[in-house]
Formats: structure tokens, sequence, C-alpha cells
């Protein structure tokens, strides 16, 4: 009955070229995420010119008028109710 077991390691195949290219693809999505999250988590210092003078605007950029505040679609004017006397 002891020689009826069998502990040898099973049998397992050799991956495969596009097997190992999906692993090593997804470990290098799942590095390149914690990256990403990690930028917007870490807060990174300004430099001190940026802070220095933000009034003055850019040579690239156009100056344009702020717009007057549009009403929203979806928010309808509130209705106006009669006073009963």
């Amino acid at each position: 009955m002891a020689s009826d077991l069998d502990f040898s390691p099973p049998e397992v195949p050799e991956p495969t070229f596009l097997e190992n290219l999906l692993r090593y693809g997804l470990f290098l999505g799942a590095i390149f995420q914690l990256i990403c999250v990690l930028a917007i988590l870490v807060p990174v210092p300004k430099s001190h010119e940026a802070e220095a003078e933000p009034s003055e605007p850019r040579s690239g950029e156009v100056m344009r008028k702020p717009k007057a505040a549009a009403p929203s679609a979806n928010k309808r004017p509130k209705k106006e109710t009669k006073k009963k006397r």
C-alpha cells in the first residue's frame, strides 16, 4: 500500500513564448499603474520662478475674457408662487 503513493512533482509544461510575454506585460502594466497612482498621491514642489509672477501671461497663451456663468441645462428656475390672501 505504501508503494502505491506517488510523491513525485506533477509534470507541468514549460510556458510558451506568448505566455511569458503576457506575464511580463502584466507585470509592467502593474508597475506603470503604481507609478501613476504614486504621481497623483505624492505632491511635487513648485519652482520659485512659477510662483514669483503668476499674473504675467505666458507668450503662447491667449488672453480670454472670463465668461459669465451660464445656467446649467438640468437646473430649472424656481417657480414663483402667489401668496394667498
